[in-house]
């Protein structure tokens, strides 16, 4: 967007302060919270939070969804009643032509700012129900309904009263019902969502042509990675930011991948002083992930969407070892779909890790499916494409269709 002369103003919390004006971009700074008493760190608080919940990982989806599921939903909801006085000073401020959310709950002040707005899907398209498709954060399989019900009942009767909540906060501010079940409003102009078109789910009832589906969205503005090649295989670990904040287990995958005949290039998140590395690895706090991608032959990971839309977007098979929230979802789809393998992050067998790293890094005919996959997707990125169409909007003010 700024390639193309937009100007583009991040509204982002306190304190990742400076992190958008580094990259050449305005900055508008707001709290979902108190200011605490003591100066945090940029996200401590949901590194806290993770930290403090890991537990919830080892349970089940559907067990997890009293004490882990729903305390996300307060937290987000919370800061979404919190924060909405800011925005409306914010947009009031700025002016903008469009505004362009990527949220898993709603903002009051985006839907009342008389703006045209995008809702961007940044997780699992899950979040967008079909009574034929499994649940989501359920990480049931698509071909086995005899899960679902339980799930959803279980999941409507444990939010019912948050979604009634946040249902009238946002009613008293001026928007209309929030969908059933639902924390988010569909946006009337426009509607993106990221996942690669052999990931995605086949629906029962096509989705509104507001929506547009960008297959990847793969930033170009990392910074080149290098390090010393031994001659092997390379798997990238990565567990994302707060994944990696669970140090008992990213040290058994260190010290289970440091028996393996492969060269290892870890994530080491948050808590990377307290990990040590075997002698077959590298590694750092933070990687320049899109960099690192294009130079390894496979990648284990926490099924985070970016991680999984990225490894597709450069032909890298998987396998994932879901914690929470939608990665049970994605960890399923792509087992489902035949580009890596769902493993249980806490109970799955050394050997039985070790097998399937051998299987899907040599497995040829996989290798072959990805590289066309990878390289349709790299002919079309999805960032032009988001890009095109946000602009389309805000000039024409009008929604940006897809075509039937």
């Amino acid at each position: 967007m700024q390639r193309r002369g937009a100007r583009v103003v991040f509204v982002i919390e306190e304190s990742f302060k400076g992190t958008l004006a580094a990259k050449g971009f305005e900055e508008q700074l707001m709290r979902l919270k108190p200011r605490p008493e003591v100066e945090e760190v940029p996200g401590q608080f949901w590194k806290d939070f993770i930290r403090e919940t890991a537990p919830e990982f080892r349970k089940s989806p559907i067990d997890a969804l009293e004490t882990l599921t729903r305390p996300i939903w307060r937290e987000l909801i919370s800061g979404s009643m919190y924060v909405n006085d800011r925005l409306e000073s914010i947009f009031q401020t700025v002016q903008p032509d469009v505004i362009v959310q990527d949220n898993v709950v709603a903002f009051a002040a985006v839907l009342t700012a008389a703006t045209p707005w995008v809702r961007i899907v940044s997780c699992n398209p899950l979040e967008l129900p079909d009574a034929t498709l499994p649940p989501v954060f359920s990480g049931l399989p698509t071909a086995e309904q005899s899960g679902w019900a339980r799930f959803r009942r279980v999941y409507a009767d444990l939010h019912a009263g948050l979604h009634l909540e946040f249902d009238t906060f946002l009613r008293d501010h001026g928007c209309p019902p929030l969908p059933t079940d639902q924390f988010m409003y569909e946006s009337p102009s426009l509607n993106l969502y990221n996942y690669p078109a052999e990931l995605d789910y086949h629906r029962s009832v096509p989705l509104a042509r507001t929506w547009h589906r960008l297959e990847s969205s793969v930033r170009s503005t990392d910074e080149p990675y290098t390090f010393a090649e031994a001659g092997r295989r390379t798997i990238y670990l990565s567990l994302g930011s707060l994944g990696s904040a669970d140090t008992e287990l990213m040290g058994r995958l260190i010290e289970v991948l440091g028996r393996a005949d492969y060269q290892v290039i870890v994530s080491m998140g948050p808590q990377h002083q307290e990990l040590r590395l075997a002698g077959n690895m590298v590694g750092a706090e933070f990687l320049p992930q899109t960099s690192v991608l294009p130079r390894v032959d496979l990648v284990i990971t926490h099924g985070g969407n970016n991680t999984v839309t990225e490894s597709i977007h450069f032909g890298k098979p998987m396998i994932v070892l879901p914690l929470f929230w939608d990665q049970h979802d994605n960890a399923q789809r792509v087992q489902e779909t035949g580009f890596g393998v769902r493993l249980d992050p806490y109970r799955f067998r050394d050997d039985e890790l070790l097998d399937w790293i051998d299987h899907l890094v040599g497995d040829q005919r996989l290798a072959g499916r990805l590289a066309t996959i990878s390289r349709r997707l790299q002919t079309a990125p999805g960032t032009v494409r988001a890009a095109e169409l946000i602009e389309a909007l805000a000039r024409s003010r009008q929604p940006t269709r897809a075509r039937p």
